[in-house]
């Protein structure tokens, strides 16, 4: 991951240069849920993942099975059911999702538009993450990344204020009018 920068000097007139060596060819995924309950406070469930053998033909992104997994814990987390609004990822189209998805009564899925990530609250959590803990930060190892990640994620779940403010930044809201039919 290229050290992201939020601030940086240098002299007057020069231009700041971030040299980093190399790049690493471990790859990260992260996987979260922007968890809203209309008189509950606003959770943030999240499963970071290293890929270790993607570079054998193995995997480089999240699995249905594991987003399976991660929709379970967030069931048990919340106890209530779920309505879940997905971007369109691939996996979360698989029809294996979808036959998991229809065979529980506890979770409801809807797609957003194609192309639309500023109607996605998570995409929120990603920059602030990227602005806040990662941010002028260049990792010496995979392992110190993964810790500054949870670090990061762990600081952003206890904060129900900045979870609300990623999903009043898309302009939804939690009661939405029903359309009604014409």
């Amino acid at each position: 991951m290229t050290p992201p920068t939020s601030r940086t000097w240098s002299k007057r007139g020069n231009t700041p240069v971030i040299r980093v060596r190399g790049r690493s060819q471990r790859r990260f995924s992260i996987a979260a849920l922007c968890c809203y309950r209309p008189g509950m406070r606003s959770r943030l469930v999240y499963r970071p993942k290293r890929h270790a053998d993607h570079k054998s033909g193995g995997r480089k992104s999240f699995a249905w099975t594991e987003y399976r997994d991660l929709l379970v814990a967030a069931h048990q987390q919340l106890g209530a059911p779920i309505v879940l609004i997905w971007d369109n990822l691939n996996v979360h189209k698989d029809r294996r999702m979808r036959a998991f998805i229809d065979a529980h009564d506890w979770i409801t899925a809807y797609h957003l538009p194609p192309y639309t990530p500023d109607l996605n609250p998570v995409e929120g959590i990603w920059s602030i993450l990227r602005r806040t803990s990662q941010a002028n930060t260049a990792f010496t190892d995979p392992d110190h990344l993964i810790r500054r990640l949870r670090h990061g994620l762990r600081q952003i779940q206890y904060r129900s204020d900045i979870i609300d403010g990623c999903l009043a930044a898309t302009g939804l809201t939690l009661t939405t009018p029903r359309l009604q039919p014409q």
